[in-house]
């Protein structure tokens, strides 16, 4: 009704479809009734075309109709759908035993989860996929979050689009997009400018929103890696190659939804630096400069994080080391060092709970001692060893603010 004949369909005060539609008419006919029983004459026919198909369709199961996926091509170089179903399946599995779901429920949806494109229903009307699905294997006897997961699968469509909420259609719409985009990055074919056939920008960014909103501790890396391991493709790829693309490649869409929200580029470019791997640890340090930057002290240090960053660059100080506390010699590099070692006892529970608002909060109380000492020490000193014990205390210093995002690119 709605997608044919541009109709308005009617539900009850449950939501649920009554025999009834509305339509507008471009004049005042004298005769409405015609009006009615014309358009009832064109929906009629469609209707009972989807009628038969629907009954028709549920003549054979689900499952009847995984061995006919081989006979549809997902990509030339990429296999069939049921090349595509088996690789999910694995992928779906992995990633419900890493989250505590039930893999076998996941594994079933994956397996099950293209079989209605095989349906008359789904060839005649592309857009249910997934609805149909649902529909079909309630029909089969499916479980209800095994059939729910048929049409979670594609969540979420578009922006503010809903994500998946049951396990098994969390478990599989990450690793339906995982393994496009994947096998995309695997044989050099990324989106372009202009093109992108395969929706990999709309993809990523539902993996990421899918884990971030559910509050999933998944890491990116490790999906990718199992991804191209011998269960899914196999040695079709080189790793290192095709995952690390694909993975910068969904953390860069984190960019444009940051910017949606107000969230400036040099804070997302900040979190980016220090290449965290999961995304919803991604996410909370993101929101955790956003903070950040509200504070009276931020600005101060993130120049101070700047000059530091400078001085270690330009000496070639690429890793961190020990403080010797008997090198030390002035007042103000004493109080800093002391500083140091207090927050790195006191931010280690912190961090370890992911807590990385905290960890720039207190951070921030640092401020004095780095500008005291700034203002009172010689970094360069003349003797080697007390120079290079001040560059290892800046080290430490810097890593302190490393351990949630380079705050350096602020301001």
């Amino acid at each position: 009704m709605k997608e044919h004949q541009k109709y308005f369909h009617v539900t009850d005060t449950e939501g649920q479809l009554l025999p009834y539609f509305v339509t507008i008419a471009n004049i005042e006919s004298t005769d409405p009734a015609k009006v009615i029983e014309g358009n009832e004459k064109v929906i009629r026919p469609r209707l009972a075309d989807a009628a038969f198909f629907f009954e028709t369709d549920k003549k054979q199961t689900l499952e009847s109709r995984i061995e006919k996926l081989n006979n549809i091509i997902f990509q030339k170089d990429l296999g069939t759908l049921h090349d595509k179903a088996v690789r999910v399946a694995e992928l779906a599995e992995f990633i419900a035993n890493k989250l505590g779901f039930n893999p076998e429920d996941a594994k079933r949806a994956a397996m099950l989860a293209k079989t209605d494109l095989m349906t008359d229903m789904v060839f005649e009307f592309p857009d249910l996929q997934g609805l149909m699905g649902y529909h079909y294997a309630i029909h089969d006897g499916e479980k209800q979050d095994v059939a729910k997961a048929q049409l979670e699968q594609y969540l979420p469509k578009f922006a503010g689009d809903k994500v998946p909420q049951t396990e098994p259609g969390i478990a599989v719409a990450i690793a339906d997009r995982i393994d496009t985009l994947i096998g995309l990055f695997g044989i050099n074919q990324p989106p372009t400018g202009s093109k992108d056939p395969f929706a990999l920008r709309r993809a990523a960014l539902g993996v990421l929103r899918i884990i971030t909103e559910n509050k999933l501790d998944l890491d990116l890396h490790e999906l990718v890696a199992r991804a191209l391991s011998d269960k899914c493709y196999g040695k079709a790829f080189e790793w290192q190659e095709a995952g690390n693309k694909a993975v910068d490649f969904m953390f860069e869409r984190f960019r444009a939804k940051y910017d949606d929200e107000g969230i400036s580029a040099e804070v997302f470019l900040s979190v980016l630096a220090v290449k965290p791997t999961k995304p919803l640890e991604f996410d909370q340090r993101v929101k955790a400069v956003n903070h950040f930057q509200t504070l009276e002290e931020a600005a101060a240090l993130a120049a101070a994080n700047k000059r530091v960053s400078n001085i270690l660059s330009k000496q070639g100080v690429t890793d961190t080391q020990p403080v010797k506390l008997e090198l030390l010699q002035e007042d103000a590099e004493k109080a800093l060092a002391t500083a140091v070692s207090d927050k790195q006892l006191a931010l280690a529970p912190l961090f370890a709970e992911g807590d990385f608002k905290a960890v720039l909060e207190q951070l921030a109380d640092l401020r004095g001692a780095v500008d005291t000492f700034f203002d009172d020490v010689m970094v360069m000193a003349d003797d080697e060893q007390v120079r290079n014990n001040r560059l290892a205390l800046l080290g430490q210093l810097r890593n302190l603010f490393l351990g949630v995002a380079d705050i350096s690119l602020l301001g």
